[in-house]
């Protein structure tokens, strides 16, 4: 089986020092968490980045700042920002990150209701609009999909040459108005993707863990953070990035995987070195 692929989304667009202080915010405070996250294993960091505040940006300067604090400590870590951003953003304002040139992005393959009146929008055209940027720019996107009409989406745009290998998908699972977290519905997934395509999978919440344990048996990649879950076990919050890496990492020990370094996740997905 191959190694393991650890991503760490460490902060999000949504989720707020006062839910968990360790959420970082700051440059400084980014790169901090980080290299913590990198020393517990992780090989890619899920990038979003934020205002001194909290705010959430997509400002290209703001993302060129960060990722200049962590290359001081990371210089080999493997930088994935979102396209996602936030809700209500246009798509240009989104694609900011891709004129850095970083290795992946993401790239979010349908709509989704977030639960209450917040709709991320990305229809048909957004979609091919977004891998048009990121392909000109010979970056692997990983293909964010909320339920099985995204990864279809996926697959129909794949046929038709808009999207191209290597495809890794990011199954997203466990959000109000996505796809459920059960066992069922993730074997359903990545049994609905090419034998030739890789995947990581990241559970909200409580279902971060119990999901990664599936993947990691299966041979599949495991994205956890502080944007997906704030708590290392019901009623215990994890203080930082770091202790979901470590968790990740003691389970993939539990099933005899080893921990890929970037090098190892750049081989694995196809990116040069």
């Amino acid at each position: 089986m191959e190694k393991l692929i650890i991503t760490c989304a460490i902060s999000g667009a949504e989720v707020t020092k006062e839910d968990n202080k360790f959420v970082p915010y700051t440059p400084k405070e980014m790169a901090i968490e980080t290299y913590l996250a990198c020393q517990a294993g992780a090989s890619i960091i899920h990038l979003h980045v934020r205002e001194d505040d909290g705010t959430p940006t997509q400002d290209v300067k703001r993302f060129e700042e960060v990722i200049k604090q962590i290359r001081k400590l990371c210089p080999n870590t493997i930088i994935q920002p979102s396209t996602g951003g936030a809700v209500g953003m246009s798509n240009d304002e989104r694609l900011q990150p891709i004129q850095l040139n970083p290795e992946m992005c993401t790239l979010d393959c349908g709509s989704v209701n977030f639960g209450s009146n917040e709709v991320f929008v990305n229809t048909e055209d957004d979609i091919k609009y977004f891998a048009k940027k990121i392909y000109e720019k010979s970056i692997l996107p990983e293909l964010e999909c909320f339920g099985k009409m995204h990864v279809d989406q996926v697959l129909r745009l794949y046929k038709k040459g808009l999207i191209k290998d290597h495809l890794h998908f990011s199954f997203v699972l466990g959000m109000p108005g996505g796809m459920n977290a059960s066992e069922r519905d993730f074997v359903f997934l990545k049994e609905s993707i090419p034998k030739s395509a890789t995947y990581s999978v990241a559970g909200i919440g409580r279902h971060e863990f119990p999901l990664a344990e599936l993947a990691i048996k299966d041979g599949g990649h495991v994205r956890v953070g502080l944007e997906d879950n704030i708590y290392l076990e019901k009623g215990v919050k994890a203080e930082g990035n770091q202790d979901l890496v470590k968790k990740v990492a003691l389970i993939a020990k539990k099933y005899g995987r080893e921990v890929a370094t970037p090098d190892e996740a750049r081989k694995i997905l196809g990116i040069k070195v």
